[in-house]
């Protein structure tokens, strides 16, 4: 699992590769938190999820609603299959309206 966050215009884009699952949550929550304390927007690239889990879900989730409390946008600007199968789940269409892409 990879993580890498970068700041460019006043956003934070995070990138992650690998697995987004129970064992890397710790890993992958504090990268969403540096990101959240230090941009104005986040943009969350899953492109090269290869695996998502119930743990994933709910950093996302958890990262959504941090946004909103502290007044930022939050964006998933790429996804891979993994990730689509897995909203398609869990039924989350909903939660991230920018799931088309």
């Amino acid at each position: 699992m990879n993580i890498d966050a970068t700041i460019e215009k006043g956003a934070c884009m995070v990138r992650i590769e690998g697995e987004m699952t129970i064992y890397n949550a710790f890993d992958i929550k504090r990268g969403l938190g540096q990101c959240l304390g230090s941009a104005g927007e986040i943009r969350i690239d899953l492109s090269q999820v290869i695996e998502m889990d119930t743990s994933g879900v709910q950093l996302l989730l958890l990262a959504k609603r941090e946004a909103r409390r502290l007044k930022r946008g939050l964006k998933i600007v790429s996804h891979s299959q993994a990730t689509r199968s897995v909203y398609e789940l869990y039924n989350l269409a909903h939660h991230f309206e920018d799931l088309g892409a």
